[in-house]
């Protein structure tokens, strides 16, 4: 170096062959400045340890080799990577329940919830005017009140009369009519409650018959099946629930 003094220059040239001389004296070792710049190596390592130059190539080639055929050739598009298998098809875009979409303000939601409740009761009166057995009220459920209903529903009560009858006694007692008109409509309310006890009583001998004929060992009380076959033939035939299953005159 320019400049420097002959005694610094001196010095530096006398390390260097120092340093020279004891890295090739030494059997095994290399000085820094011989081999172990060059390779990124300690200088205090052997040479026998030591990878070689062309074994360092020869890996940084394998290497890039492989970056490069992963990156042309890519997975299969069916290949899942971990899974060691192909994925599986997905069925079709129609199969697919589609959700409903969530409702956008408070309004919306009651208007679903009213829609849905009364899907619900129409289908559930629709069950029961069917007769079937999941729908029906307790008090229509069973296999006797099925046979009850239909004894009911094939045979022409007077007992269905009842309330209409009813209603006419109820306009002719009226004070505003004249005395005739009353008594007429008073003995017509006899009549309607004699002939409901008569029709009532052979329909009761007709059912308690053929209910034990068909279910001799049924746990049900005939009182109640009693009642119940009275009141379903004082109701007007349209007005039943369940629907009449069989027509007039049909054989039960």
């Amino acid at each position: 170096m320019k400049g420097e003094p002959a005694i610094f220059r001196r010095a530096r040239s006398a390390a260097e062959s120092q340093s020279d001389a004891r890295g090739t004296s030494r059997a095994g070792w290399h000085s820094p400045h011989v081999t172990g710049d060059r390779f990124g190596y300690p200088s205090r390592v052997p040479s026998l340890f030591r990878r070689k130059s062309a074994d360092l190539v020869t890996d940084a080639v394998d290497e890039a080799n492989s970056v490069a055929t992963e990156t042309e050739s890519p997975s299969p598009r069916a290949y899942t990577p971990g899974k060691g298998r192909a994925t599986p098809k997905r069925g079709p875009a129609g199969a697919r329940k589609v959700a409903e979409p969530p409702p956008k303000s408070r309004r919306e939601a009651y208007q679903r919830e009213r829609e849905r409740a009364r899907a619900d009761r129409a289908e559930s009166r629709a069950g029961m005017m069917a007769g079937k057995e999941e729908y029906l009220l307790s008090r229509d459920k069973g296999d006797e009140r099925r046979l009850v209903r239909n004894i009911v529903d094939a045979r022409r009560n007077i007992a269905t009369w009842f309330f209409g009858g009813l209603f006419v006694v109820l306009i002719g007692s009226s004070t505003a009519w004249p005395v005739a008109v009353q008594a007429g409509a008073n003995m017509l309310w006899i009549f309607l409650v004699l002939a409901l006890i008569v029709d009532s009583f052979f329909l009761t001998r007709k059912i308690k018959k053929m209910v034990l004929e068909r279910y001799p060992k049924t746990d049900q009380k005939m009182s109640r099946l009693y009642f119940y076959a009275i009141m379903r033939a004082i109701t007007f035939r349209r007005m039943r629930i369940p629907a009449a299953a069989v027509k007039l005159g049909d054989a039960v």
